[in-house]
Protein backbone atom coordinates (compact mmCIF):
# COMPACT_ATOMS: atom_id res chain seq x y z
CA UNK A 1 0.00 0.00 0.00
CA UNK A 2 1.65 3.14 0.88
CA UNK A 3 5.10 3.88 2.18
CA UNK A 4 4.33 6.96 4.72
CA UNK A 5 6.45 7.07 7.35
CA UNK A 6 4.18 7.63 10.65
CA UNK A 7 5.34 8.47 13.97
CA UNK A 8 4.04 6.97 17.58
CA UNK A 9 4.72 7.29 20.89
CA UNK A 10 4.73 3.39 22.70
CA UNK A 11 1.50 3.99 23.54
CA UNK A 12 -0.18 4.60 20.28
CA UNK A 13 1.98 1.94 18.52
CA UNK A 14 1.13 -0.89 21.35
CA UNK A 15 -2.73 0.32 20.77
CA UNK A 16 -2.40 -0.36 16.83
CA UNK A 17 -0.76 -3.90 16.86
CA UNK A 18 -3.20 -4.27 19.76
CA UNK A 19 -6.00 -3.73 17.38
CA UNK A 20 -4.22 -6.02 14.40
CA UNK A 21 -4.19 -8.65 16.85
CA UNK A 22 -7.44 -8.67 17.93
CA UNK A 23 -8.60 -8.23 14.10
CA UNK A 24 -6.20 -11.82 12.84
CA UNK A 25 -7.73 -13.48 15.94
CA UNK A 26 -11.21 -12.42 17.12
CA UNK A 27 -12.39 -10.81 14.60
CA UNK A 28 -11.39 -13.46 11.69
CA UNK A 29 -12.88 -16.20 13.69
CA UNK A 30 -16.30 -14.17 13.78
CA UNK A 31 -16.53 -14.02 10.48
CA UNK A 32 -15.82 -17.89 9.41
CA UNK A 33 -18.16 -18.47 12.31
CA UNK A 34 -20.85 -16.28 10.73
CA UNK A 35 -19.89 -17.64 7.33
CA UNK A 36 -20.29 -21.30 8.38
CA UNK A 37 -23.62 -20.35 10.08
CA UNK A 38 -25.26 -18.74 6.59
CA UNK A 39 -23.58 -21.71 4.36
CA UNK A 40 -25.86 -24.21 6.18
CA UNK A 41 -29.06 -22.06 5.65
CA UNK A 42 -29.21 -23.89 2.16
CA UNK A 43 -28.91 -22.04 -1.39
CA UNK A 44 -26.02 -19.50 -1.53
CA UNK A 45 -27.31 -17.71 -4.41
CA UNK A 46 -30.22 -16.19 -2.75
CA UNK A 47 -28.76 -15.92 0.85
CA UNK A 48 -28.75 -12.40 2.25
CA UNK A 49 -26.88 -13.30 5.30
CA UNK A 50 -24.11 -15.06 3.38
CA UNK A 51 -23.48 -12.33 1.32
CA UNK A 52 -23.13 -9.89 3.44
CA UNK A 53 -20.91 -12.25 6.25
CA UNK A 54 -18.64 -12.22 2.90
CA UNK A 55 -18.62 -9.01 2.60
CA UNK A 56 -17.73 -8.42 6.28
CA UNK A 57 -15.03 -10.80 5.71
CA UNK A 58 -13.85 -8.23 2.67
CA UNK A 59 -14.23 -5.40 5.07
CA UNK A 60 -12.33 -7.13 7.69
CA UNK A 61 -9.28 -8.39 5.62
CA UNK A 62 -9.06 -4.70 4.03
CA UNK A 63 -8.53 -3.48 7.42
CA UNK A 64 -6.13 -5.59 8.59
CA UNK A 65 -4.34 -4.71 5.54
CA UNK A 66 -4.68 -1.33 6.46
CA UNK A 67 -2.94 -2.10 9.89
CA UNK A 68 -0.35 -3.89 8.87
CA UNK A 69 0.83 -1.30 6.43
CA UNK A 70 0.22 1.21 8.97
CA UNK A 71 2.33 -1.14 11.58
CA UNK A 72 5.58 -1.60 9.24
CA UNK A 73 5.82 1.81 8.74
CA UNK A 74 5.50 3.11 11.93
CA UNK A 75 8.54 4.89 13.62
CA UNK A 76 8.87 4.51 18.00
CA UNK A 77 9.46 8.25 18.89
CA UNK A 78 11.15 8.46 22.11
CA UNK A 79 9.68 10.89 23.92
CA UNK A 80 13.60 11.47 26.27
CA UNK A 81 15.05 13.04 22.87
CA UNK A 82 12.35 15.54 22.37
CA UNK A 83 13.84 19.66 21.82
CA UNK A 84 11.85 21.54 24.04
CA UNK A 85 13.02 24.92 22.61
CA UNK A 86 10.63 24.54 19.84
CA UNK A 87 7.40 23.10 18.92
CA UNK A 88 8.01 19.62 17.51
CA UNK A 89 5.90 16.49 17.02
CA UNK A 90 5.24 15.16 20.83
CA UNK A 91 5.69 18.46 22.27
CA UNK A 92 3.56 19.17 24.96
CA UNK A 93 2.82 22.77 24.13
CA UNK A 94 0.74 25.58 26.25
CA UNK A 95 -1.33 28.38 24.09
CA UNK A 96 -2.50 31.55 24.37
CA UNK A 97 -5.92 32.73 22.46
CA UNK A 98 -4.65 36.42 21.54
CA UNK A 99 -8.29 37.14 21.10
CA UNK A 100 -10.02 36.28 23.74
CA UNK A 101 -6.97 35.25 26.09
CA UNK A 102 -7.90 31.46 26.56
CA UNK A 103 -5.13 29.26 27.39
CA UNK A 104 -5.28 25.50 26.28
CA UNK A 105 -2.37 22.72 26.64
CA UNK A 106 -2.34 20.38 23.56
CA UNK A 107 0.21 17.26 22.71
CA UNK A 108 0.92 17.06 18.97
CA UNK A 109 1.44 13.35 17.73
CA UNK A 110 0.67 11.92 14.37
CA UNK A 111 -2.38 12.03 12.60
CA UNK A 112 -3.45 8.16 13.91
CA UNK A 113 -2.81 9.05 17.22
CA UNK A 114 -4.94 12.45 17.42
CA UNK A 115 -7.39 12.43 20.07
CA UNK A 116 -8.77 16.27 20.95
CA UNK A 117 -10.79 14.69 24.06
CA UNK A 118 -7.43 13.54 25.45
CA UNK A 119 -5.52 16.97 24.25
CA UNK A 120 -3.73 15.55 21.34
CA UNK A 121 -3.52 16.79 17.99
CA UNK A 122 -2.24 15.91 14.73
CA UNK A 123 0.99 17.89 13.17
CA UNK A 124 -1.03 17.85 10.47
CA UNK A 125 -4.38 19.55 11.50
CA UNK A 126 -4.01 23.48 10.75
CA UNK A 127 -3.35 24.32 14.48
CA UNK A 128 -0.66 21.54 14.68
CA UNK A 129 0.83 22.44 11.66
CA UNK A 130 1.01 26.28 12.80
CA UNK A 131 2.69 25.74 15.94
CA UNK A 132 5.21 23.60 14.58
CA UNK A 133 8.96 24.92 14.77
CA UNK A 134 7.55 27.69 16.87
CA UNK A 135 9.38 29.06 20.05
CA UNK A 136 8.16 30.42 23.76
CA UNK A 137 6.54 33.63 23.00
CA UNK A 138 6.38 33.60 19.16
CA UNK A 139 3.27 34.28 17.91
CA UNK A 140 1.36 31.65 15.46
CA UNK A 141 -1.59 32.99 12.52
CA UNK A 142 -3.53 29.80 12.11
CA UNK A 143 -6.55 29.49 9.68
CA UNK A 144 -8.69 27.62 10.90
CA UNK A 145 -12.76 27.53 9.87
CA UNK A 146 -13.72 30.29 12.31
CA UNK A 147 -11.72 32.51 10.46
CA UNK A 148 -7.67 33.46 11.15
CA UNK A 149 -6.70 33.23 14.60
CA UNK A 150 -3.80 34.08 16.50
CA UNK A 151 -1.88 32.00 19.08
CA UNK A 152 1.28 32.66 21.57
CA UNK A 153 2.99 29.78 22.47
CA UNK A 154 3.26 30.10 26.60
CA UNK A 155 5.22 27.00 27.55
CA UNK A 156 6.79 23.74 25.84
CA UNK A 157 7.62 20.57 27.45
CA UNK A 158 8.02 17.28 26.33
Amino acid sequence: MSKKISYYTKEGLEKLKGELTHLKSKGRSDIAYQIAEARDKGDLSENAEYDAAKDAQGHLEAKIAQLEDLVSNARLLDENNIDTSKVSILSKVTIKNKKNNASVTYTLVSEEEADLKAGKISTMSPIGRGLLGKKIGETATIKTPAGEMEFEVMKITS
